[in-house]
């Protein structure tokens, strides 16, 4: 099995390694590959987050970079099959941050294929951009089972 990892350092340099001793799950959530199903589990997982103060003061980098990941896994990896299922989970590590992890049954995709939304006629494009805005907007963010798979950070 190959890993494709896209990671987006700031601030610090370092790559991000969470003590598996102090990560705790907060939420494992389920859900049917429905659109309508993205916002409620949006905002369960905004919910928790609060209660735990993980990433307190970057909720819409977390909701946007979140509500992106999901219609993802939906639309790409469960192409709108509401029988298929999606699986969320947001881990805090009260020192590191939060880690969401959100995975589809989907065939994955090689990351380095997608192209840039910011060049030639793709600037016009009125779909392509969630997994650059997620780059953007999280600390780090790694893709993993060929695709199928992003591991989000915010400190």
């Amino acid at each position: 099995m190959t890993t494709k990892t896209v990671a987006k350092k700031r601030r610090s340099g370092a790559s991000c390694t969470f003590d598996q001793s102090k990560l705790v799950l907060r939420l494992d959530l389920t859900i049917p590959a429905d659109a309508r199903e993205i916002e409620p589990a949006v905002t369960r997982v905004m919910q928790v987050a609060g209660q735990q103060s993980c990433a307190k003061g970057k909720e819409f980098e977390v909701e946007l970079s979140l509500h992106e990941a999901l219609a993802n896994a939906i639309k790409h990896g469960c192409r709108n099959d509401a029988t298929k299922k999606v699986r969320l989970t947001l881990h805090c590590e009260e020192s590191r941050g939060m880690l969401l992890i959100v995975r589809d049954p989907g065939q994955g995709f090689d990351v380095k294929s997608l192209s840039s939304p910011l060049v030639g006629e793709r600037v016009y494009a009125s779909h392509g951009r969630g997994i650059y805005m997620i780059n953007r907007l999280m600390d780090e963010v790694r893709f993993r089972k060929k695709g199928t798979e992003i591991r989000m950070r915010k400190r």
